[in-house]
């Protein structure tokens, strides 16, 4: 797995890379359907979604969380799929949640192997600007970090096994 984290303009990107040893298809059909990331995000983060969102992912579709930012405290989240490129990319864009900004690109990449390097880009910002990076900044960052490596370990089991 590579991941980076750098910021720019106020803004945080994250990148992460994974090898996924299944087809582009069958990869498609997990991370479309939007129950599964139920089951690829961290327990730590009280994570559900409460709406009913359909069983593949289309651009337009929102779909609503309740997810765990800090120890005690919840939040709603609600991101809408704002593309879709079939067995290529999705984008998915808080419409309202924790962050200022959330845009996460999911990429899918047949490799020469028939494997799939799988690849994230998030590109978040804090509220509140300035104060929000000093009072959370690093706290933050390092829980979308420790999401994104929960879950490559999680895909490691469910996809291996």
């Amino acid at each position: 797995m590579k991941i980076s984290i750098k910021k720019q303009s106020g803004i945080y990107t994250l990148t992460s890379e994974q090898i996924l040893p299944i087809s582009l298809e069958k990869a498609w059909d997990f991370f479309t359907l939007p129950k599964n990331l139920d089951k690829i995000t961290p327990e730590e983060m009280k994570f559900s979604i409460t709406n009913n969102p359909a069983d593949t992912t289309y651009a337009g579709q929102i779909i609503t969380y309740k997810i765990g930012i800090l120890p005690l405290i919840s939040s709603n989240w609600i991101t809408e799929i704002t593309h879709l490129q079939e067995k290529k990319f999705f984008v998915d864009e808080q419409r309202f949640g924790p962050y200022a900004m959330w845009h996460h690109e999911h990429h899918f990449t047949e490799t020469s192997e028939g494997k799939v390097l799988m690849t994230d880009i998030v590109n978040f910002k804090l509220p509140l600007g300035i104060l929000g990076d000093v009072l959370a900044g690093s706290m933050v960052v390092n829980r979308v970090k420790f999401i994104f490596e929960s879950r490559y370990k999680i895909l490691e089991k469910i996809i291996i096994s």
